[in-house]
């Protein structure tokens, strides 16, 4: 009786190249060399007669075939992961890993909490967290969830609700005592704003209102924009150079430490909301699924109105 699986060194030198993003990278995941891993691709690409991997100087890229591919192959990989895992035991204690990526916001103030909770419930589990506002492509990537903020596309991922986050305008005392305080909205055409640049789309990030239940989206205009980093505007606020909308768990712990002070407080009202997504179609690992229960079950509703913001 011939084997039939005989090739799944070739399958798993083409996950270990995907998973760290070039062959160099995945060879040394391996303990072994590039040249090693782009021969067991090419043999596996042979017996599959499809392109998996696109190959140019400067990028390594999945085509669709090898995208399903991959996607299928990580998720046999992780069953037999979870089988030895249930075989040797480990006294009950989950083990494994988790790839997430989080954006700077909730990298820096939402997250961490969650986390030293989470290592202290699965001190086995390895977590591997990427922190960016670049929203990273789960399935080609190799991510297990990711956080994400706004209204998300039907991608055919499964998302769940965290939090709608209430949004602040603030400034430092300094620059309200140099610059006077807005007191409509008009006036903040006068004001030294500090818009972000999305990085999704290179424009810039409306400030979103409530004034007598009417919902205003308003577009700063200024003469300093800030990209990539949205947690700038903060830093670039509490050092008295202008004015930025932010949410209110960034900016609370300054306000009552007297680093930032709110403006336009009747305008309040909007929120954006926060959601964890994973793939619907891939099963996930008993540590993903642990970590997504620990986010969902910490969820927090919002405490300033119930609009979702944009």
């Amino acid at each position: 009786m011939s084997r039939k699986f005989n090739h799944l060194g070739d399958v798993e030198a083409f996950v270990a190249v995907v998973e760290h993003g070039s062959f160099t990278a995945g060879a040394v995941a391996l303990s072994t060399t590039a040249s090693v891993l782009s021969r067991a691709v090419a043999r596996l690409e042979t017996r599959l007669g499809r392109q998996l991997l696109q190959r140019t100087t400067r990028r390594l890229g999945l085509t669709e075939a090898g995208r399903l591919y991959f996607e299928q192959a990580r998720s046999a990989f992780s069953l037999f992961e979870e089988a030895e895992r249930d075989v040797l035991g480990q006294e009950g204690e989950l083990a494994g890993r988790v790839r997430l990526s989080v954006p700077t916001t909730y990298g820096h103030y939402r997250l961490p909490p969650l986390l030293a909770r989470f290592a202290r419930q699965y001190p086995q589990v390895q977590v591997t967290l990427n922190i960016t506002n670049r929203n990273v492509d789960l399935i080609a990537e190799g991510f297990d969830l990711a956080i994400r903020l706004g209204h998300l596309p039907d991608s055919g991922l499964v998302a769940r609700k965290l939090e709608d986050a209430p949004l602040l305008l603030v400034a430092s005392p300094e620059y309200v005592e140099r610059m006077g305080a807005p007191r409509t909205l008009e006036d903040l055409h006068h004001h030294v704003c500090l818009p972000f640049l999305m990085p999704s789309t290179g424009r810039l990030a409306p400030w979103v209102f409530r004034d007598g239940g009417r919902d205003i989206d308003w577009l700063p205009d200024s003469r300093l924009e800030i990209s990539d980093d949205v947690l700038g505007v903060v830093s670039l606020a509490e050092q008295g150079v202008g004015i930025c909308q932010s949410y209110e768990f960034i900016v609370r712990d300054r306000i009552e430490r007297g680093l930032l002070v709110e403006l336009l407080p009747r305008l309040r009202g909007r929120t954006r909301p926060f959601s964890v997504l994973y793939a619907p179609h891939r099963r996930q690992s008993a540590a993903a699924r642990a970590m997504i229960e620990l986010l969902v079950s910490s969820a927090l509703p919002a405490t300033d109105g119930s609009e979702n913001g944009h």
